[in-house]
């Protein structure tokens, strides 16, 4: 299964990114292992996942994320896909 994922850092910035193993790669962001822009944010917190079949799928739709503005991220988190506990 492949994700794309939104975390809300501890500046209250957002981040998005993919990953094939959420649980794994929020550990690795909040260790300080994950992306550049998340390690100097910390802590981490997943706020929206979306689940995908196919890698290329979760790739676009995590260039899509990208391009939205703030404004419509925080959109999406409040009236989309409520995440779980776990992935």
């Amino acid at each position: 299964m492949n994700y794309v994922y939104i975390l809300r850092c501890g500046d209250n910035s957002l981040y998005c990114g993919w990953t094939t193993n959420l649980e794994a790669r929020i550990m690795k962001h909040n260790a300080g292992l994950g992306a550049k822009y998340t390690r100097s944010r910390l802590p981490v917190e997943l706020v929206y996942f979306e689940m995908y079949e196919d890698r290329h799928t979760a790739l676009s739709r995590e260039w899509h994320l990208k391009q939205m503005k703030r404004e419509e991220k925080l959109r999406l988190i409040r009236d989309g896909k409520k995440t779980g506990d776990s992935p």
